[in-house]
């Protein structure tokens, strides 16, 4: 799954990168703990050109009132699945990240969190699917975290994975067909991505600094060394 990410990439480098310019309401923030429920910053195929922020957590359309919202979906199934069904045909989206974070468990302990990164770029894509939640009130946009199984890097960490896509593959997600995109959800296959033991604050969303991504003191792990960007 992907319960926790980041964002913290300079903004000229986000949108150099991307090839799309910050549109979100009070300009660009870099967060460092970014939670369900909080925006996060996506790329729609309605709007290639443009970074805007969309609540994380889709919220079914027959829900009476807004909620917190499904923040993952299976890959496999969410084509069969009523509340994605109509963002798996026609509402993909690409969800930026600096690093997502993942509690491994451990016998006889409690969880230890590790920071998931990409070593070659400022930033890369999740898969995502967005939809709008409408009533008379309120029209939130919000999406959803595509998951698939892990690759090797991550099998020992968690069970599943968020779907990262490889880079030059962002567009052709957002352009492709529901059966192409399928084939797009597969576990991560470069050897790029790294990981690393960090501390149980990010347990807690409160704490939003750079002193979050900072390695445990005790030693990297065996997942790759950390270098700051």
């Amino acid at each position: 799954m992907c319960g926790r990410n980041a964002l913290f990439a300079d903004q000229q480098a986000l949108e150099d990168h991307f090839d799309a310019k910050i549109v979100t309401d009070g300009g660009y923030t870099p967060r460092y703990n970014i939670a369900p429920s909080d925006p996060l910053e996506v790329i729609t195929n309605e709007a290639a050109g443009e970074i805007d922020q969309y609540h994380w957590g889709l919220i079914p359309f027959w829900a009476d009132e807004p909620e917190e919202g499904i923040i993952n979906a299976r890959s496999e199934t969410a084509d069969e699945k009523r509340v994605f069904q109509d963002s798996w045909e026609s509402r993909p989206c690409l969800v930026l990240s600096s690093g997502f974070y993942e509690w491994q468990k451990r016998n006889g302990g409690s969880k230890q969190p590790y920071r998931v990164y990409r070593e070659d770029a400022p930033a890369f894509t999740m898969a995502g699917l967005w939809s709008v939640w409408e009533n008379d009130e309120h029209s939130i946009p919000c999406v959803t975290i595509l998951t698939t199984e892990p690759n090797e890097m991550m099998e020992s960490i968690h069970d599943r994975m968020p779907v990262v896509l490889p880079s030059g593959e962002e567009k052709r997600w957002l352009s492709a067909d529901s059966d192409e995109r399928k084939t797009l959800c597969q576990p991560y296959p470069e050897d790029d991505l790294a990981a690393y033991e960090i501390s149980t604050q990010v347990n807690n969303p409160m704490n939003d600094d750079p002193s979050v991504i900072e390695p445990l003191t005790h030693g990297q792990s065996d997942f790759g060394e950390f270098t700051s960007k």
